[in-house]
């Protein structure tokens, strides 16, 4: 699994966790810390927060809300000066679902794009929102919009544009010098749209090879398509479609951004769905050099005769470890719900206790990164990856030979 694949993964864990803590009061505290900001200054909010929190009415919320700043103030101290490279997100409160109970935890996340907001709040959830929307923006897209007299570069990053580049071309410049015959004139022209256009290629190498998932070509008029066809930018980059747009300005951005809805959002499901079908054809072709479900994948995964992992989001089981407290003797056991498990452990009889528990999806992700084995995780949302789910139990694999 790649890293920001597996960042990307780790931080909807979290976010699926901290969404089901709730407070019996506004005693959970949420904390951000942009991208290398001084923590004193996040430090010096939360000594006066401390200072306001004793005058809370209530005893026990006050001692709460006391107890969770006096604890990030202390981990604070861990980061030195300032915050790290992507900031920090700190989740602070009495989780316990016990009212004769308290039980503060502290629950820290680096999350893979950096933070730009500072935030203090207390409420009796947390505050994801933040973190949410990294979710939504991992993935840039390079626009040039262009015609034969200016260019201009932006990079799209979920909602957000920034302007990279403005060029302008002077090979249409209607100036021409005494004693020029009109073939040269128009020859000189040509050179000039020629060195325009490797100029436009030359800011789109160093804007976007290994940045962006792809680049938008839009403009209007033929330069944009004579562009294309001439390629004077490294052959990594990869166009994702040509549009047409009246300007080449921040309006020309707007508009690439207004038509190419679908070329962006379908990047992520033309994946999905190629390497899903692929799949499918694999697990019915005579030499069915793939397989699904858990019993073979793990089999596959442990023989190492597993090539890549293919694992659903959607994917909800546990997988517990059953030790027999008599004997010694120790089994797994896969079910999809606690009253599942239960009634496996009843069935089982003796004296039988569960050790641990984990995630299945965790577990076959650990397995396959441990045997060196590419992993791809596969989003329920799309109609392939419903179907993944659905029909192969969200767990299969390709493999080397059978």
């Amino acid at each position: 699994m790649d890293e920001s694949t597996k960042q990307k993964y780790e931080l909807k864990k979290q976010l699926a966790r901290l969404r089901e803590l709730k407070g019996s009061g506004t005693e959970l505290i949420s904390v951000y810390i942009p991208s290398k900001q001084p923590v004193h200054e996040m430090g010096s909010k939360l000594r006066e927060e401390a200072g306001q929190a004793t005058n809370i009415k209530s005893k026990s919320t006050r001692k709460n809300v006391g107890d969770a700043l006096e604890r990030i103030l202390h981990h604070l101290k861990t980061y030195g000066n300032t915050a790290p490279a992507s900031g920090v997100a700190i989740f602070c409160g009495n989780v316990s679902d016990n009212p004769a109970k308290t039980d503060i935890e502290l629950i820290t996340v680096f999350p893979p794009e950096p933070i730009q907001v500072s935030i203090y709040r207390c409420d009796s959830r947390f505050f994801l929102e933040p973190l949410e929307r990294t979710l939504l923006t991992n993935d840039a897209y390079g626009i040039v919009v262009m015609d034969g007299r200016e260019c201009t570069l932006a990079e799209l990053k979920g909602t957000n544009t920034r302007i990279l580049s403005r060029i302008r071309s002077m090979a249409h410049a209607k100036i021409r010098k005494g004693g020029q015959s009109a073939r040269r004139f128009e020859r000189l022209i040509e050179e000039s749209i020629e060195y325009y256009y490797k100029h436009v290629g030359e800011h789109m190498d160093r804007y976007f090879v290994n940045t962006v998932k792809g680049v938008i070509v839009g403009g209007p008029g033929p330069a944009k398509e004579n562009f294309v066809k001439m390629s004077p930018f490294n052959y990594q980059i990869k166009i994702l479609g040509v549009v047409d747009t009246g300007y080449t300005d921040e309006y020309g951005i707007r508009e690439v951004m207004a038509k190419s809805g679908d070329l962006i959002s379908e990047q992520a499901a033309i994946k999905e769905r190629v390497i899903i079908e692929r799949f499918i054809k694999a697990v019915v072709s005579e030499e069915g050099l793939a397989t699904y479900g858990e019993a073979e994948v793990r089999k596959a995964l442990e023989s190492k005769q597993a090539s890549q992992l293919l694992i659903s989001e959607g994917l909800t089981y546990k997988r517990a470890k059953i030790v027999d407290t008599t004997t010694g003797d120790v089994q797994y056991i896969t079910a999809k719900s606690p009253f599942d498990l239960q009634e496996k452990i009843n069935a089982i009889g003796g004296t039988v206790k569960v050790e641990s528990e984990q995630l299945l999806i965790d577990d076959l992700i650990e397995l396959a990164e441990k045997m060196n084995v590419e992993v791809m995780v596969i989003s329920p949302d799309t109609a392939e990856g419903a179907q993944f789910l659905g029909s192969f139990y969200g767990i299969g694999a390709f493999l080397r030979y059978r």
